[in-house]
């Protein structure tokens, strides 16, 4: 799975985002106002500092009254028109590490 901030997709993905805010006319402190966030987490999103998880992202169409499943469809229409090498998407090229639990110390004592 690609896990950069700085991909094809993510500069995709990120410029619908803000179009779409500017084409609300909202400036960066109006969604963070409305987001109950600082101007500095919506620069830092949109510049792709910082990524949003799904739920993040539905709170912030939300407060641009964006509805959730058209956005994605979009955004996946745009996204198709990027291939992505498939090498990095082959069965068998990334093995799954096999997970070991440790015993907890107990730090109480």
């Amino acid at each position: 799975m690609l896990k950069s901030l700085h991909s094809r997709h993510n500069d995709v993905f990120l410029g619908l985002l803000r179009s779409r805010r500017e084409l609300l006319r909202l400036r960066q402190l109006d969604l963070a106002t409305r987001l109950g966030r600082g101007q500095a987490t919506v620069s830092k999103v949109e510049r792709g500092a910082r990524r949003l998880d799904v739920v993040e992202l539905w709170a912030w169409l939300n407060a641009m009254d964006i509805d959730f499943v058209e956005f994605v469809r979009e955004l996946d229409q745009r996204l198709k028109l990027h291939a992505v090498p498939e090498a990095r998407f082959r069965a068998g090229s990334h093995r799954i590490a096999p997970v070991t639990h440790r015993k907890r110390r107990n730090t109480d004592r």
